[in-house]
C-alpha cells in the first residue's frame, strides 16, 4: 500500500535521516537508531535539504531494504522496523521506521560487536560507539526476554495461528518456528511459542461492573488459554458489543456517537496485549464501568522510554516477537501508529503510569445517554429508561422553551406545553442527568442548555 505524506521536515534531526538513494551505509544508520533511546526514521529518495527526489522501482527497493536490515544486523531486528512506501509531491519515497531496541548493543554482523560494528545517533550524525559504551550496554542487556524463556509445555499445536495466517494469504511452513523466533537458543519452544499455541495457561480477563467502582461485579469473562491472537480478537469483539451508541437530542436533530471512540479503543486493546510484560505471569486486564472503560497492562514504561518519549509516539516494543506476528496479521499497522491514533482523539490525561502498570481510562461521552438499539430505548448514564417518544417530543419542547426563556419556572413550562408539574419535574431531572441542561443558581436562577453542532 502506498501512503500519501503531506509534510517532510526541512532538515535532518536526531530522529530523522534523509538519503537520496540506497547506499552501503544503510545498516550503519539503522544500527545507530536501534541503539538510540528514541529510535528514528530514514527517508530514501529525499536529499539532505528535504527536497523530494523519489525512488525508481519502488517495490524492488522495499524488498531489498527489508532483506538487508533483517539479515545484516544482530541481535534480531524482527518486530523493530517497518519499511513503508509513501508518496510526496507526486513521487514515491520509502520511509523506514526504526524502534529503539531492547537488546542493545545492536551491531553489523560482518563487523561484530566492536567499534567498527556498533553505532549510535548523536544529534543528526552517526558516531561509532566506544568499547566502554559497548560493554556498558551489553552488561545492561535484558536477558530475561520471552524469546529465551522456555515454554512450560512441550505438546504445542498451532492450528489457530495457521488459520489466521492463511486468512492473510500467508503460509506457516515446516520452519515457521525459526522464522517467527518461536525457539530459544537450544532449539526448544520458547514462551512466545507457548503464547501462540492453541492451548496455554495465559488468561485474558474482561470484567464488567454495574457502577463506577469495583463494588458490583456483574460479569467476569476469561478469553485466554488459547492462541494470544485469538484472545485479542475475542476481546475486540467483546468491546464491539459493549461499546454501545450514545445519543443526544437537540432542537433540530439527534446526535449519535459511541461511548468510546472505536479506533482509539481498538489501538489501546492491541497495545495492552502486545506490550504487556508476561515474564511475571501477569496478563493485561480490561474493565468496563458505568462511566468508563479501563485497560491495565503490566510492566509500566519499557526501560529507556520516558513519558515524553511515550507521548511523542517513540516506539520501544517490549515483545518484538509478538509485534512481528501481530503486524503480519494486520492487527498492528506500523511502529508507533497506535499511540498516534489514540492521541489524535484523547489527551494525555487518560494515561496513568505507575512503576509496574500502565493504565488507560476512556471516559464515556459526556452529555450523551446510552442508546439501547435492541430495545429501542435510551438509557441514561445511571441506567434510567426514558422512551424515544418522550425524547423526540416532550423533552425537545422543554429545551426549545428554555432556550427562549432561561428563567422559566416549572409552572411556566407546565402551562406552556400542557403537562403536569410532576411530568415536567421528572423530565427536567432526566435532562440534567444526561448533561443537556444545567441549573445556575436556585430560586432566582436560570437554566442553561448545552448546544452542540
Amino acid at each position: 500500500m502506498v501512503m500519501r505524506i503531506e509534510n517532510i521536515f526541512r532538515s535532518e534531526t536526531n530522529r530523522i535521516e534523509y538519503k537520496r538513494q540506497l547506499t552501503d551505509n544503510l545498516e550503519r544508520e539503522v544500527v545507530a537508531f536501534l541503539n538510540y533511546h528514541e529510535g528514528g526514521l530514514i527517508y530514501i529518495g529525499v536529499d539532505k535539504t528535504g527536497d523530494i527526489i523519489g525512488v525508481e522501482d519502488i517495490d524492488k527497493m522495499q524488498l531489498k531494504i527489508v532483506d538487508r536490515i533483517k539479515n545484516n544486523i544482530s541481535p534480531s531486528t524482527l518486530g523493530l522496523f517497518d519499511v513503508i512506501i509513501e508518496k510526496a509531491k507526486g513521487r514515491n519515497i520509502i520511509k523506514i521506521l526504526i524502534s529503539s531496541g531492547t537488546e542493545k548493543p545492536y551491531y553489523i554482523k560482518s563487523k561484530g560487536m566492536s567499534e567498527s560494528g556498533c553505532f549510535i545517533r548523536v544529534g543528526s550524525s552517526v558516531q561509532p560507539m566506544t568499547t566502554p559504551m559497548i560493554n556498558d550496554l551489553y552488561s545492561k542487556r535484558n536477558r530475561q526476554t520471552l524469546g529465551n524463556m522456555p515454554s512450560p509445555r512441550k505438546d504445542l499445536t498451532f492450528e489457530q495461528l495457521n488459520i489466521y495466517y492463511q486468512a492473510k494469504n500467508l503460509k506457516l511452513n515446516d520452519k515457521f518456528k525459526n522464522a517467527l523466533e518461536f525457539l530459544n537458543y537450544d532449539g526448544r519452544d520458547n514462551y512466545i511459542s507457548y503464547m501462540m499455541a492453541d492451548e496455554n495457561g495465559i488468561s485474558v480477563k474482561v470484567a464488567k461492573y454495574a457502577g463506577t467502582t469495583k463494588v458490583d461485579l456483574v460479569e467476569n469473562e476469561e478469553y485466554g488459554y488459547c492462541c494470544l491472537v485469538k484472545a485479542a480478537k475475542t476481546v475486540l469483539e467483546k468491546f464491539e458489543v459493549e461499546n454501545r451508541t450514545f445519543a443526544k437530542i437537540t432542537s433540530n436533530k439527534r446526535l449519535e456517537r459511541q461511548m468510546v471512540d472505536k479506533t482509539a479503543l481498538r489501538e489501546a486493546v492491541i497495545n495492552a496485549i502486545v506490550h504487556n510484560d508476561y515474564s511475571r505471569g501477569v496478563p493485561p486486564l480490561f474493565e468496563i464501568f458505568s462511566d468508563k472503560i479501563k485497560i491495565t497492562s503490566y510492566g509500566g514504561l519499557v526501560e529507556g522510554l520516558s513519558k515524553e518519549d511515550f507521548f511523542n509516539c517513540c516506539s520501544v516494543p517490549r515483545n518484538r516477537e509478538l509485534m512481528r506476528v501481530f503486524k503480519d496479521l494486520d492487527l498492528v499497522e506500523h511502529l508507533g501508529s497506535g499511540m498516534s491514533r489514540i492521541l489524535a482523539i484523547y489527551d494525555e490525561s487518560i494515561f496513568e503510569f505507575t512503576p509496574n502498570f500502565l493504565i488507560v481510562t476512556f471516559p464515556f461521552a459526556k452529555g450523551f445517554s446510552c442508546l439501547d438499539t435492541q430495545n429501542g430505548t435510551n438509557l441514561g448514564t445511571n441506567g434510567i429508561n426514558f422512551g424515544t417518544n418522550d425524547i423526540n417530543q416532550t423533552q425537545i419542547k422543554i429545551l426549545n422553551l428554555l432556550r427562549t426563556n432561561p428563567k422559566a419556572t416549572i409552572d411556566n413550562i407546565s402551562k406552556a406545553i400542557n403537562l403536569s408539574r410532576r411530568t415536567i419535574t421528572r423530565e427536567l431531572k432526566l435532562l440534567q442527568e444526561i448533561g443537556i441542561i444545567h441549573r445556575v443558581g436556585s430560586t432566582r436562577g436560570h437554566w442553561e442548555v448545552e448546544e452542540f453542532e
